[in-house]
């Protein structure tokens, strides 16, 4: 596959996982927890790729399963400290810290692998986090810094510790039997959450309202949007990757604004427009015009 086949898988996935905000709000709303979301979507998207993929899981191998469990884990890191971090921030701080990933992806894929990032990585990175300013309204609005910030600066590190994990460590896996361990690690591991800490909030839950919406992130965003980013990270650089699945913000924003849960602004189009023009930097292949001249 193509790095731009793969980096295109990867713009699908934000896609979804921009949608998927929507869901994540309907099912909060009806008083369910994210463990508790975490572990029915990561069952779901088990399932799903049990009855897929199951002549690939069934001849799962012990790195398969080293991977896929250290791969989970990380991911349900990341996910449960974003929204533990919700709870005492604002939308606007937690998505913009959240997208803090960009960031930290070059710097531990230079401490750990001593991989220096392309030059045109900075400026890009930049470009992309003054345009998450604007998406989020933090430019506007100004920063003030929560208990929540931090738990949230945690979770980005997770995020892009996963990311660089996908890039570096699964290709030598199966992409099929790792999609199996991570819903099994994000259902488990969400369960044993809830159990212990959600308990007391069960009987809040509605039910009927909150768990259509989980359920369609299990399907979608979990079974679908996840999947894509394996076989998509394969074949792509993490730095690349991050940039690319950081647009699911961006997404996320236009889908509110089409469904009518939030007003269309200027700052809204600037900040898309800028992530944009980052991801087009880290596309183009600079070497190529410097030839030319």
């Amino acid at each position: 596959m193509s790095k731009g086949h793969a980096n295109f898988m990867l713009l699908i996935a934000a896609m979804i996982w921009g949608a998927g905000y929507i869901f994540s709000k309907l099912a909060t709303n009806a008083n369910m927890q994210a463990g508790m979301i975490n572990a029915i979507r990561g069952f779901i998207y088990a399932g799903l790729a049990f009855i897929f993929f199951h002549k690939a899981i069934l001849k799962m191998t012990r790195l398969d399963l080293r991977t896929g469990l250290t791969a989970g884990f990380i991911n349900f890191l990341g996910y449960q400290f974003q929204t533990w971090g919700l709870r005492f921030t604002t939308p606007s701080n937690n998505a913009f810290l959240t997208a803090i990933y960009v960031v930290i992806i070059p710097v531990i894929i230079w401490v750990i692998y001593k991989r220096r990032p392309e030059a045109k990585s900075y400026p890009a990175i930049i470009i992309a986090i003054i345009g998450m300013g604007f998406l989020t309204n933090v430019v506007q609005n100004g920063f003030t810094l929560h208990i929540g910030d931090l738990l949230t600066l945690i979770s980005a590190f997770f995020y892009a510790l996963q990311i660089v994990y996908f890039g570096m460590r699964t290709t030598s896996t199966s992409p099929f039997a790792l999609s199996f361990m991570l819903g099994i690690t994000q259902g488990g591991f969400g369960l044993v959450w809830s159990l212990i800490f959600e308990h007391a909030s069960y009987s809040a839950i509605n039910w009927q309202a909150g768990l259509w919406p989980v359920v369609v992130l299990g399907i979608l965003s979990s079974f679908g949007a996840q999947t894509l980013q394996i076989l998509g990270q394969r074949f792509t650089d993490p730095t690349p990757a991050g940039l690319i699945l950081m647009t699911e913000s961006m997404f996320g924003s236009i889908f509110s604004v089409v469904l009518g849960f939030e007003p269309f602004t200027t700052h809204l189009l600037l900040g898309g427009v800028l992530i944009i023009i980052a991801i087009l930097i880290m596309q183009l292949d600079f070497s190529r015009f410097q030839s030319v001249k």
